[in-house]
């Protein structure tokens, strides 16, 4: 959008910027261009702009894909966007108050944008958290702001946001940007910054809960040594261990640093994937079909030859009648980093559904709470040859997810599921299917359901 044109659509408007909102229009039509390339638009697929304004990006962005969706807080310019750019989704409001997970079953989407700098780095936070519907992301940022996101240890500019941040998302600071192509003329620098999904495996995975309450700890005064803001009696062995000295503070410690410590302080190791894949020495029963025991072998022999065999899975709603979903690890060796249910497991040779359930609840999610059974699926290619009992429990967390069995996880209303389940079965595990639409069909998903009889 050039400058005159600006100019022009504001006077039509009968409005100019507001400098409590942020508002400074980018009219340079080459680096608009630029930065839609950069998010990655595909034809077809949808996308997010944040702040979209008078639409400098919004109209290089129609013209790669017609299904966006448009975040806009500002009264006088929601209508006219809807007015202009017909084939998008407007949604008027704060971008604070919009609910990402509402995201999820358009599946993975560039989200982009212009941010408001005085609410940049929390847009980040909302954005970034686990678990993100975002493919990549392209922010203009305050340049400090995105120096600090970019920051290498040992430097003023590294600190809890580049860490936090860090563990999920590459961060690369892909362009200055000169306050003259906006309009107003902002009084700071700019910059572009990059955002792509962490999946090199260089970096160890860790218990994530745990990692932000040591990170957001280290840093609350980071001109203190560390070993006096963490609280942690052993942590002259792990400054050992990470090879920094027990004086050292929170910019001292690298990314991998923090995830190793965080390894560290719940005696876990820093690879998962040995771990996650030994189990195929364990006994399972094997059934008939009519659900009985008829002999025991090793897990192993279980699935290769898709012997019938026992599981349970669990449906654990927080107060607001929300069901936490969890996204298996890459190390699982059936469905990987596919969302399943809360809690799942096998019914080990011996066992039986009422010791399993509380056993797994307490071992993925690292809680305790009481089961009603609800609902029971019977052997199908669909559960992997499992009969499974499903179960109900009640907790809103917070959750200890074992890295090794769990890459992250979150609540999701019925509805939100639902839309997701019905436009991307894709993205679940065929068992957490199955379950699903067992117990919807017996109208077992909704706050307050009992247990079955």
């Amino acid at each position: 959008m050039k400058l005159s044109t600006i100019a022009a659509t504001l006077a039509g408007l009968g409005t100019k910027p507001t400098q409590s909102l942020g508002q400074n229009f980018l009219h340079d039509q080459n680096i608009a261009k630029w930065i839609v390339e950069q998010a990655g638009l595909k034809p077809g697929e949808p996308w997010v702009e944040i702040g979209p304004g008078l639409g400098a990006l919004t109209e290089f962005a129609v013209d790669i894909s017609r299904h966006g969706i448009l975040l806009e807080k500002d009264d006088r310019f929601a209508p006219w966007l809807r007015e202009q750019f017909r084939t998008v989704e407007v949604v008027h409001g704060d971008v604070l108050d919009f609910d990402p997970r509402e995201l999820f079953w358009r599946g993975p989407l560039p989200v982009f944008g212009n941010l408001p700098y005085y609410v940049s780095s929390q847009i980040l936070f909302q954005f970034t958290a686990e678990p993100s519907p975002a493919s990549r992301m392209v922010f203009t940022l305050q340049r400090e702001l995105a120096e600090r996101l970019c920051a290498k240890p040992d430097t003023s500019e590294y600190g809890a946001l580049t860490v936090l941040i860090g563990r999920r998302w590459n961060a690369k600071l892909i362009k200055h940007l000169p306050p003259q192509i906006f309009t107003p003329v902002p009084k700071v620098g700019s910059a572009v910054v990059l955002l792509t999904p962490r999946v090199d495996d260089r970096l160890p995975e860790c218990e994530g809960a745990l990692f932000r309450e040591l990170v957001k700890r280290g840093f609350s005064q980071r001109r203190k040594q560390l070993n006096k803001m963490l609280e942690l009696d052993r942590w002259p062995e792990f400054a050992a261990k990470l090879g920094v000295p027990v004086t050292a503070r929170a910019e001292d410690l690298s990314l991998a640093h923090w995830v190793t410590l965080t390894n560290l302080a719940t005696d876990a190791p820093d690879d998962h994937s040995a771990g996650a894949q030994d189990v195929n020495g364990e006994m399972f029963d094997v059934v008939d079909d009519q659900n009985r025991v008829i002999d025991q072998q090793p897990r192993g022999v279980v699935h290769r030859d898709r012997l019938l065999h026992r599981a349970i899975h669990i449906f654990v709603f927080n107060k607001e009648g929300e069901l936490f979903l969890q996204r298996r690890s890459r190390w699982k060796d059936a469905h990987p980093r596919r969302w399943d249910s809360s809690a799942a497991g096998h019914v080990n040779a011996g066992d039986d559904y009422d010791t399993t359930a509380p056993r797994e609840l307490s071992e993925e999610l690292g809680v305790t709470a009481p089961l009603g059974f609800v609902g029971e699926v019977s052997a199908c290619r669909n559960t992997g040859w499992e009969f499974v009992k499903i179960y109900r429990a009640d907790h809103s967390g917070p959750f200890r997810l074992p890295p090794a069995e769990i890459e992250c996880g979150g609540f999701f209303s019925i509805a939100q599921i639902q839309r997701w389940v019905d436009a991307r079965p894709e993205d679940f595990a065929n068992g957490f299917i199955e379950c699903w639409r067992t117990l919807a069909a017996a109208g077992r998903l909704s706050p307050g359901t009992q247990a079955a009889g």
